[in-house]
């Protein structure tokens, strides 16, 4: 019985679990190829701190959190400062919103209630419970995890807030090798999938895509030849943001799931023609 990936060769963009990832692929017979996007994710202190005390001394009306484990360091490195207790002062005294339900849980835990919160673990679902509150010279802390949130800062400061990122974790993009070579199998028409587990991913592909004059051609590609995935809400709304519409994304938002949904994917496409 022939397999739904069979003789499919799908890019993993992601850095970790490959070999698993490989091996369902494998099963479903498809050919693996793994072009990291991710880069290194690293603890950025000596970064943050700054920009923490910025925080501190200047205050905030609005603070937002995006990720848990963001949160979590967040007031580990205020500790470790000895302002923990203004960290928390601020905080109490300032409107709180929130996106995830891992961030909830780590707010839960410090026993911060949020104002406003995401229905569906997105970014466009965090700004659809903020439009209704007024940001007018507004100043914003925003917690974000390895990447920018472009939305999320251009919808608050075309409210006319006052926007101050802190990003406890950041990225060291991946090799430019790996990206150029992925492009080139990508236009070469040799890859049939790609699999993207963090809006991270996405980003690089698509900033070096904008860098070198080819977006345009790179949104084309996805829309007519290779199919774009997402492990979750996140990631599929990052490719969403950089105009890829053509995209497969699991109900369990789980990189087991993502697989066995494409292989689904292509068995239907074999069933219709």
């Amino acid at each position: 019985m022939r397999k739904g990936l069979t003789g499919k060769r799908v890019v993993i963009g992601g850095s970790r679990k490959t070999k698993e990832i490989s091996t369902l692929i494998e099963k479903q017979g498809g050919i693996p190829v793994v072009r990291s996007l991710q880069g290194t994710l690293f603890l950025a202190e000596k970064e943050v701190e700054s920009d923490l005390q910025k925080f501190i001394h200047e205050g905030a009306d609005w603070v937002i959190f995006t990720t848990g484990i963001g949160t979590e360091t967040l007031v580990s490195l205020a500790e470790k400062l000895g302002v923990k207790e203004q960290f928390f002062n601020i905080i109490s005294q300032a409107m709180i919103a929130s996106r995830g339900y891992k961030t909830i849980s780590a707010l839960k835990k410090l026993e911060v209630k949020p104002v406003a919160m995401d229905r569906d673990g997105t970014t466009k679902g965090l700004i659809r419970e903020l439009e209704n509150f007024d940001f007018s010279g507004k100043r914003v802390m925003v917690q974000l995890h390895g990447e920018e949130a472009p939305s999320l800062i251009k919808f608050l400061e075309e409210r006319g807030a006052s926007v101050l990122k802190i990003l406890p974790y950041q990225h060291i993009t991946p090799k430019t090798e790996t990206i150029i070579t992925l492009c080139e199998e990508l236009f070469g028409n040799k890859v049939d999938a790609v699999c993207f587990t963090t809006a991270i991913q996405v980003r690089s592909l698509f900033d070096f895509a904008k860098e070198k004059g080819f977006l345009t051609h790179m949104v084309n590609l996805f829309h007519e030849n290779t199919l774009a995935v997402a492990v979750g809400k996140v990631t599929a709304e990052a490719l969403a943001e950089e105009g890829v519409t053509r995209l497969l994304v699991p109900k369990n938002e789980r990189m087991g799931a993502m697989i066995v949904e494409l292989s689904r994917y292509y068995t239907k496409q074999l069933e219709v023609n």
